[in-house]
């Protein structure tokens, strides 16, 4: 009964190290993408805790209909692992804009900043090399003059894992 439970005992804790999948220690890249215009971010990850749990920081420009903008983005996301190489994560942050208003008249003001509030959802695949590429959905609400309302930012990564 006792060699039973042993073997039961390591099988259930081989199945459950063969379904972990640990994510890198640190990550930078391109994220890609925007909801109504195009945008660049410089991305990096950083893997925090014993689960696969991480901060993700971004620095980027947005080229929207009638503005211009810099933005830094934090998110805090859990990963969890999906089948092979591929996993989902799914996080929840916030940043700051500065806009640049295309369009306006001589001498108005053509800048403001806001704050801005994030969900994100995405996949990722990882590659045996140290390289991963990602889709994610972004909503946003901000919380200033130019941007007040809801964006849907969705956007394509691709990071160098260290």
């Amino acid at each position: 009964m006792k060699n039973i439970c042993l073997v039961v005992l390591a099988l259930v804790g081989f199945g459950v190290s063969l379904n972990a999948q640990d994510i890198a220690d640190n990550a930078i890249g391109l994220r890609l993408g925007d909801s109504d215009g195009f945008g660049a971010e410089i991305s990096y990850q950083r893997a925090i805790g014993t689960e696969n749990n991480r901060l993700e920081f971004g620095l980027g420009w947005r080229d929207g209909n009638n503005y211009s903008a810099v933005r830094a983005v934090g998110l805090y996301q859990w990963v969890f692992h999906l089948d092979g190489n591929f996993n989902w994560y799914t996080g929840a942050g916030g940043g700051f804009a500065s806009y640049s208003l295309d369009n306006v008249a001589p001498g108005a003001d053509d800048s403001d900043t806001s704050l801005l509030l994030a969900g994100d959802i995405g996949i990722e695949y990882d590659f045996d090399i140290p390289l991963v590429i990602s889709l994610d959905f972004r909503p946003e609400i901000g919380f200033g003059d130019i941007n007040d309302d809801l964006d849907f930012d969705i956007a394509l990564g691709i990071r160098y894992q260290f």
